[in-house]
């Protein structure tokens, strides 16, 4: 093959003007993602050969080795991995296959500019070899293929690159950086081990360097032909949780999931018995800015006697959980295990259950002992956690016990434990209401008479707490009633005087409420006199099996049908406005659609005839501007 030149794909274009404009607060990240790539290569070669052995070509011994040479001015990361063909060089190293990349730049261009640990986040950390680097050429042949057929990449980072064929007897990679004027310090031994032990050590592959020595005849350190093994070179979950420190699974942690911050909480454990395998489980600190992509895939990463097997292993963590990052070693699935395999095997159901529970387990010793940093978790992964009502049936009382809700008492952090302490005497239900905010909950006129009362109500904001109460219905005992549904019963903290004066009221407005409910017909399938309300003249509700107004809002966003059903409409019989319908027969069905449109707006509904609505009001308040 010719000397070819290729254009950059826009969003490679993109990343490469960003790094060598913006990504300059760390520049040494560049060489822990070098490293973590050229492991990757390793460990898909070690894969790869579990099929066919010959892919090794007699030499088994894996390694990464980092290269410097001071004359040339050049830094090299060589693997002896998996390698590429030159099909697979243009596509890794011209073209980025994915998604999310627009919301990398975009957070590139915004105010995370300078933090270059974005760029491994996004899977692109190849080019972050631009920011200390003018130049990158790649000398790279695959496992399998003739020398022959080796290949030479080259750019400068611009918006073309060059590819060529090239003799090349070993398989693998090396990547070179021709380094930028005043980046000396990258040919220094000490500055890149100190790089490698930052970022680096718990790589499972040896990390190679040439060993320098004292030469007493030039008085300074020269550079050997010995090679010398700078990490420990150790999986970090393989070895005992004694010999590891705190500040060791902090940044296991970061060069494993990219982030720059520490977990929130992590374990480590060697489980025995029916199936045997280690976990190193971590919960972030803050939500991935894909935690809500569907195309993402979610799990922890997956080895087996400690060779990798692959990334993001679903089957080992419910879906719910997918925001913890990780590492499940086991010592009896095979080798060969699938995705497809993953879904069958026992021991893998083991391996889900054993984790899921250990999660819970820290999730609830967080919220127990610290629990600023649990409402600080509950803030970036609370609606996450709560599709696990609905999928994880063993573990439904301690999901619930970890739930965290707004109320009339508290805009934060109130557990359904908290709220069953507060019950007053005599009541049975744990009171709650949905809707699109915190401020729409709190100023709902279905909360009056709690509030008059003294009654707490839990505030439900998250859209997924619709679907979380159609699986959810009670918590200790207590049913979990919506305030918005059905009639309101109170029970025994209701006393009889009240019973009979409402029954009362309802009776003598009987005429009245036909009234109403023939001018509405259409509208609505009832009408009723409120025990409610307070202060405002009416309110919407639904009868205790329907969905939910808020629910149906929430299907018809997502483009789902709703099933049609039609509110019931309760009125005040003390408000002046319902005791002006009463009076004024002339403006009786301008008040009267007022009066429903007014509590629909209210419950967050959408008007289908806005015009219609503002010409009624125009109507009624004429009279009072002549």
């Amino acid at each position: 093959m010719n000397k070819q030149t290729h254009s950059f794909q826009a969003e490679v274009k993109q990343i490469l003007h960003l790094v060598t404009h913006s990504l300059y607060s760390n520049k040494e990240i560049f060489l822990r993602e070098l490293i973590s790539n050229a492991s990757d290569a390793c460990d898909k070669l070690r894969f790869e050969a579990l099929d066919n052995g010959a892919l090794f070509e007699n030499d088994p011994n894996l390694d990464v080795r980092v290269i410097f040479d001071a004359a040339s001015k050049t830094l090299t990361v060589r693997d002896n991995g998996i390698g590429m063909s030159a099909d697979e060089a243009i596509q890794h190293l011209g073209t980025i296959a994915k998604s999310g990349t627009r919301e990398f730049v975009a957070r590139l261009e915004g105010e995370q500019k300078k933090d270059a640990n974005l760029i491994g986040q996004f899977g692109v950390g190849f080019y972050s070899g631009f920011i200390v680097a003018d130049r990158i050429t790649v000398e790279t042949r695959r496992a399998g293929l003739s020398a022959g057929q080796g290949v030479r990449w080259s750019s400068e980072g611009t918006g073309d690159f060059e590819i060529e064929a090239i003799d090349r007897p070993q398989r693998g990679t090396d990547v070179i950086l021709h380094l930028r004027e005043g980046e000396e310090d990258f040919l220094k031994t000490w500055k890149l081990k100190s790089i490698v032990s930052k970022y680096s050590d718990h790589i499972s592959l040896p990390i190679l360097m040439k060993k320098e020595q004292w030469d007493s005849d030039k008085k300074e350190q020269v550079v050997s032909d010995e090679w010398e093994t700078v990490n420990k070179a150790a999986a970090l979950w393989a070895r005992a949780k004694n010999d590891i420190t705190d500040a060791e699974y902090k940044e296991f942690y970061k060069q494993l999931s990219y982030d720059s911050e520490t977990p929130l909480a992590y374990t480590h454990n060697r489980v025995e018995g029916r199936s045997e395998y280690t976990q190193l489980l971590y919960i972030p600190a803050k939500a991935p800015f894909d935690l809500w992509n569907r195309d993402k895939r979610g799990g922890v990463k997956l080895y087996v006697k400690r060779v990798f097997i692959m990334d993001d292993a679903e089957a080992l963590m419910p879906v719910y959980l997918r925001f913890v990052k990780g590492v499940i070693d086991s010592a009896d699935l095979p080798l060969n295990v699938s995705r497809e395999l993953l879904q069958e095997s026992r021991d893998v159901k083991a391996i889900r259950e054993g984790s899921t529970k250990r999660v819970l387990s820290m999730l609830e010793d967080v919220a127990e002992n610290d629990k600023d940093k649990y409402l600080k978790f509950w803030s970036q992964f609370g609606a996450v956690l709560k599709e696990g009502i609905g999928e994880d049936h063993a573990n439904r009382e301690r999901l619930a016990k970890l739930y965290r809700f707004a109320s009339t008492h508290a805009d934060e952090g109130v557990s359904f434990a908290d709220y069953v302490s507060r019950m007053k005497e005599g009541q049975e239900a744990i009171y709650v209401i949905t809707a699109d905010s915190l401020s729409a909950a709190k100023s709902s006129p279905q909360l009056e008479i709690f509030r008059k009362k003294g009654l707490e109500v839990l505030l439900l904001v998250d859209r997924v707490d619709e679907w979380m109460l159609s699986h959810l219905y009670e918590f200790d005992g207590h049913a979990l009633q919506s305030v918005a549904k059905g009639a309101v019963d109170l029970g025994k903290l209701q006393d009889e005087a009240e019973k009979k004066q409402a029954e009362a009221t309802a009776e003598s407005l009987k005429p009245l409420l036909e009234k109403l409910k023939s001018t509405l017909k259409d509208r609505i399938k009832d009408v009723r006199v409120s025990t409610r309300l307070v202060d405002s003249p009416a309110c919407i509700v639904v009868e205790e099996g329907d969905m939910s107004t808020h629910l149906s809002r929430l299907l018809k966003q997502a483009g789902q049908e709703a099933p049609a059903s039609r509110p019931i409409l309760e009125i005040n019989p003390d408000h002046s406005l319902v005791k002006r319908i009463q009076a004024d027969e002339a403006v009786f069905e301008d008040l009267a659609n007022i009066l429903f449109d007014q509590a629909w707006l209210t419950e967050g509904g959408q008007l289908d005839n806005p015009a219609q609505y503002v010409q009624r009001v125009n109507r009624l308040l004429a009279p009072a501007s002549t």
